[in-house]
């Protein structure tokens, strides 16, 4: 939104030369997007034969790395990070079946941290290859670094018996560093090997996304600057067709994105536009410090008169309940007195488990959802919604015909569903299998395998029907129609029109028709489907079992997000911090305010990588004494980890105060902690 007066300090913004890297710098409220905006804006109307290239964080620049490469006949097939790590899933397993040369032949050891639990090594090394793709780190340059910076430190390690070191180490770790000279050697010996798999492992995955142009948008951005930097005419051919451009957020750029802005605009990046608030860094992926992005312009406007200036209300309640009840009068009042839904938020630092506070809006009728980084695929709501897929597909899969046959639209007894778990009348009919009917989905090893069969015989056939209570016999005889019916339009080719009927005639309505609950689920079902029907449209051939599988990978994942979008307009918005970056209400609340929640516990990863130290794991593999390594210890004394990690969130929390105008209410639950270990920011604010 451009104001129709700006101020002395936006119009010199706005005024200032095009053809230098230039930023603009305040803190949040002190109108530098408007200041930006009005800038790109003053561009078009001189120069209207441009066309000037605007980048808007997050996702910006992505975009523009991607039509880059269409315009040069290389356009990827774009993933999500969920779908990327199911790739590097693949390329791990190799590695989980021990099945390298390298171990066959005694070149590795195995024995490296956290590879005793594949899924944890797995997510770790995802996330490690994620920031090495963000920090623009190659396999090649990773390895390097991994090795020297284990040559150097175990060659002139530490005084691990540094009496600061040991103070600021917890009791139950202190054991690490008292480690031998043989102990570390040991130590080195692992970690060596670690660094050796990783390497192979990012090298792998590199190498599967070209070869399927498959990739997230941070491959696509390396790719174009791989492309930009190897063909200068096509790199110029770009920089005439879009000249300039401008850079909102610019302090969450990472070492990826500014290697392919200099690719495009030069090393000193004419004729960019940089704005942001370098106190306002609140990535966990990016290894650029804001300081030296902003560092690369060659002039600079900060602006300071802020039109952001809340009224900070903080409040605890004995239960998140009352808490979230607290919060959705709080917000009814807000809405009463004025203020639109669309202009009202309920901030969270993660949006993965709110349907406490989401329930208690809904009940007051207060229309509510929710974005940020939370799982769809993992909402209760969805997760009856695919039951009802699964029940068309396979009845036999015994996990989602239970949730359906308990669930509010059957909603049938236990001791009916477990009546229907027993023998039918005629068990000698299980011990064949017809060929008009479903195959059996016994699993070897098991005692019994006609167990497997029971419940979806007994639903599918009826044979029991005239031993349960009538209203449970009339419930499932007519989920028993409804089914046939579903299996004559199931085809992937109409899919959005089968689960809809689906959907329509089989769930439970949330709510009266037109309330806010019906509204939530709803939206919960149009995102649901819009991501099953990409799937389909990105997967020709892909049926119905191929999506429900597709579902099933999603809904244990942590790397699920769901972004703010068209549904949620005249919605009061539940939104993660990092979802509400660049956005502003007119009144926030922010819950969950409290040790384990906002902040989150301190919990790093199995391994960290430093380009000085190398690799650092945390796990002390194979036959030691000390669960963790001496290593690791030292490397977050020295580089005060847990400090910085706590700092990150407090800006975090800031920053989520400084997207209202008016009024803030910062609330929390329980008693607060007295470890020690994680801050009470309740506590701490003013």
């Amino acid at each position: 939104m451009i104001l129709l007066e700006l101020t002395a300090e936006q119009c010199d913004a706005v005024e200032a030369p095009f053809d230098e890297c230039f930023a603009i710098v305040g803190a949040p409220g002190t109108g530098k997007s408007t200041a930006l905006a009005e800038r790109a804006a003053r561009l078009r109307r001189t120069e209207c034969t441009v066309e000037s290239l605007m980048l808007h964080a997050p996702g910006g620049i992505e975009k523009c790395a991607v039509g880059l490469l269409a315009d040069a006949g290389k356009a990827p097939t774009l993933v999500d990070d969920v779908e990327a790590e199911l790739l590097f899933a693949d390329a791990c397993m190799p590695l989980f079946a021990l099945e390298w040369e390298e171990f066959i032949e005694g070149q590795l050891d195995p024995e490296v941290a956290a590879l005793n639990w594949p899924q944890r090594f797995l997510q770790s090394a995802f996330r490690l290859i994620r920031r090495l793709c963000d920090g623009g780190v190659e396999p090649t340059l990773f390895l390097s670094c991994a090795l020297t910076g284990a040559t150097e430190f175990y060659a002139q390690p530490p005084n691990f018996a540094d009496p600061r070191l040991i103070a600021e180490t917890k009791t139950n770790h202190q054991n690490s560093l008292a480690a031998t000279a043989q102990e570390l050697s040991r130590q080195r010996r692992r970690e060596i090997d670690l660094s050796k798999i990783l390497a192979k492992l990012y090298e792998r995955y590199l190498d599967v996304t070209r070869s399927s142009a498959r990739m997230t948008g941070r491959d696509a951005v390396i790719a174009a600057t791989e492309l930009l930097r190897e063909d200068s005419a096509f790199a110029q051919s770009q920089r005439r067709r879009y000249p300039f451009a401008f850079i909102d957020d610019a302090q969450e750029l990472t070492a990826a994105e500014l290697r392919f802005l200099t690719g495009l605009y030069g090393e000193r990046l004419r004729g960019v536009t940089l704005c942001g608030d370098p106190s306002s860094a609140i990535s966990e992926t990016r290894l650029t410090t804001p300081e030296a992005v902003f560092a690369l312009a060659h002039s600079k406007t900060e602006l300071h008169g802020t039109h952001r200036t809340p009224k900070v209300e903080k409040t605890r309640f004995p239960t998140a309940r009352e808490e979230a009840e607290a919060i959705a009068q709080r917000v009814a009042s807000w809405l009463e007195r004025g203020s639109p839904p669309e202009r009202v938020a309920v901030l969270f630092r993660s949006v993965r488990a709110v349907e406490t506070y989401e329930r208690a809006l809904l009940e007051r009728n207060i229309p509510a959802v929710v974005a940020g980084d939370v799982n769809v695929f993992a909402d209760r709501r969805a997760l009856d919604a695919l039951a009802l897929l699964w029940n068309v597909d396979d009845p036999f899969r015994h996990d989602w015909l239970l949730r359906t046959l308990s669930g509010r639209a059957l909603a049938l007894s236990d001791a009916s569903v477990a009546f229907l778990c027993g023998d039918p009348p005629d068990p000698q009919r299980q011990l064949f299998a017809f060929d008009e009917e479903p195959p059996p989905t016994a699993r070897a090893g098991r005692w019994n395998p006609k167990r497997d069969l029971r419940l979806g015989w007994n639903v599918v056939r009826g044979e029991l029907d005239d031993a349960l209570p009538p209203a449970a016999a009339t419930r499932l005889q007519r989920f028993r129609r409804l089914r046939e019916g579903w299996l004559s339009i199931a085809d992937p080719a109409s899919f959005g029109t089968f689960a809809r009927t689906v959907w329509r005639e089989g769930l439970a309505r949330e709510g009266d028709i037109g309330s806010a609950a019906a509204r939530a689920q709803q939206i919960l079902l149009r995102r649901l489907l819009d991501r099953l029907d990409g799937f389909l449209r990105r997967n020709e051939g892909a049926d119905l079992s191929d999506v429900l599988r597709y579902a099933e990978q999603r809904i244990e994942s942590e790397l699920e997000t769901c972004e703010v979008d068209d549904s949620c307009g005249g919605c009061v918005q539940l939104l993660s911090i990092e979802a509400a970056r660049g956005r502003e209400f007119d009144r926030v609340a922010i819950a969950n305010v409290r040790a384990g929640a906002f902040p989150r516990y301190y919990s790093p990863e199995a391994f960290l990588f430093s380009k000085r130290y190398g690799m650092i794991p945390k796990d002390n593999a194979g036959d030691a004494r000390a669960s963790r390594t001496a290593k690791f210890t030292y490397y977050t004394f020295r580089y005060k980890t847990r400090q910085h990690y706590f700092e990150r969130e407090r800006r975090a929390l800031e920053y989520g105060l400084r997207r209202a105008r008016a009024d803030v209410l910062v609330t929390a639950s329980g008693r607060p902690s007295r470890s020690g270990e994680t801050p009470e920011f309740l506590d701490m604010l003013g």
